[in-house]
């Protein structure tokens, strides 16, 4: 897909990933629809603005289904119907499994797997009334390997690639693509706050010794928009831990 003047919402793009999302597909000519619970600085508007492109703030909560439906109404009138949803918001609530509360397993399922699936089904309709779309859902290398004290956010993921890949096979005839993106270990304000011993153990896991950029995953996103013949598919940025 030509990503000139298309339409792309990506979810929790204030910051990290998302963020870096919505400056990569700006720069290639895309209008963006930036994405939050909370409101979006009018600064980070005009930033996306400077690369002559179109762009909204839409906020809201995406585990609510209705408020899913509302937001992509609301992108619809101010920019037009979506070509490209990129499903990057996502939570972790970290806790070993036998001390983890059952509001604390399903908040990850809520906003990561339900999250995906409500603005998914919110777009879908008009993507097949156009017979073209690309949807990027965003996974994780912990959903195909697991990590000790993530059980909820490791199958919140998993389910997330599973859900990919059945999207992708209902939407094909109709030209539409699916695919998710699984970064490994990425340096993010996320990233920062753990502390240099636990840094030092997460590089060693990773064959290529080093974290990974938001712009790898960038990089990664406009490619599979960019393709129409690669669908279903789950696309490791993760340094080589999962091969």
């Amino acid at each position: 897909m030509e990503l000139t003047n298309k339409n792309v919402f990506i979810t929790g793009s204030s910051r990290g990933i998302g963020w870096g999302l919505a400056q990569a597909f700006a720069k290639q000519g895309a209008n963006i629809v930036l994405n939050g619970r909370k409101e979006i600085p009018t600064e980070k508007i005009e930033e996306i603005k400077a690369n002559s492109v179109e762009c909204i703030a839409v906020c809201g909560d995406i585990s609510s289904f209705e408020d899913a439906g509302r937001m992509i109404e609301e992108a619809n009138q101010k920019l037009g119907t979506i070509d490209i949803l990129i499903n990057n918001a996502g939570i972790t609530n970290d806790k070993l499994l036998l001390r983890m509360k059952p509001e604390e397993f399903s908040s990850c399922l809520e906003i990561n797997l339900l999250g995906t699936f409500n603005m998914t089904q919110q777009v879908l309709k008009q993507m097949m009334k156009k017979r073209s779309g690309v949807i990027l859902n965003m996974a994780s290398v912990i959903g195909q390997i697991g990590n000790v004290g993530q059980s909820n956010y490791a199958a919140s993921k998993a389910g997330v690639i599973g859900f990919t890949k059945s999207v992708a096979r209902e939407v094909a005839p109709r030209g539409i693509t699916c695919n998710a993106l699984a970064p490994g270990f990425i340096e993010t304000e996320m990233t920062d706050q753990l502390s240099d011993k636990v840094k030092e153990q997460i590089e060693g896991q990773i064959p290529l010794k080093t974290y990974g950029q938001v712009e790898d995953v960038a990089q990664a996103a406009v490619f599979l928009a960019q393709s129409s013949y690669i669908t279903g598919q789950v696309i490791n940025i993760d340094g080589g831990m999962v091969m």
